[in-house]
């Protein structure tokens, strides 16, 4: 499997058999595994950033993507995630947090 790219959209199946159309929003490697942040695309071109649902996948050894099993996994890497994304609208100086 290729490598996948931020900005990159991929086709999912869900578990109604149904393809939906999912853009890559971020990667990130969190305690030696990889992960993504994607959302529907539709979502994303019918609403606002912050209305846009974001789920994650990890990418196994091989590449292939696997949903996350647990929660305490979801939540460390929802909150890696967040952090990141934080860190990246930091440039503004109204969000200075001093």
């Amino acid at each position: 499997m290729e490598p996948i790219e931020v900005g990159e959209i991929f086709t999912l199946v869900d578990e109604n058999n149904e393809e939906q159309e999912v853009e890559v929003l971020g990667m990130m490697e969190i305690e030696g595994s990889n992960y993504i942040a994607v959302s529907f695309v539709q979502e994303i071109e019918e609403n606002d950033e912050e209305d846009i649902d974001v789920f994650f996948l990890r990418i196994d050894a091989d590449g292939e993507l696997g949903a996350i099993e647990s929660d305490e996994e979801f939540e460390k890497v929802a909150q890696a995630f967040e952090s990141a994304m934080d860190e990246e609208h930091c440039d503004d100086p109204e969000h200075n947090h001093g």
